[in-house]
């Protein structure tokens, strides 16, 4: 499992291939809303969790997946872009984790990520 504690942030902007890595873990009904590449890590948005993949070894076959499911998240906060900031922002908070910060550079779909969120805490 990821240490979120030596790293809560990830900078991140849309990179469809890590939604390829974690096909084979989606269940029955559960699609991919977006995808984003970190420096070699990535994050996956699906309707029903978060799915962090960090990238292991020189090789960078080995990954380590990180499932935050949208029911254990206890508060997030969302920050879109405006006209000068550009970077959208998410904050997570769960319980075995602590907070979790995504920032998004560019284009993101962090309304309709938030909405699945609300879905899944509500």
């Amino acid at each position: 499992m990821i240490d979120f504690g030596n790293n809560p942030v990830f900078k991140l902007k849309e990179s469809s291939k890590y939604a390829e890595k974690v096909e084979e873990l989606l269940v029955a009904s559960e699609e991919v809303l977006d995808s984003y590449k970190a420096f070699r890590d990535g994050v996956v948005f699906t309707t029903k969790r978060i799915i962090v993949v960090n990238v292991q070894g020189l090789t960078g076959k080995k990954c380590d997946f990180t499932s935050i499911p949208y029911s254990k998240i206890q508060a997030y906060s969302v920050e879109t872009a405006g006209s000068f900031d550009r970077d959208a922002e998410l904050d997570v908070h769960v319980s075995s984790v602590g907070r979790v910060r995504f920032e998004f550079k560019a284009k993101s779909s962090i309304l309709e990520i938030s909405k699945h969120i609300s879905r899944g805490v509500l």
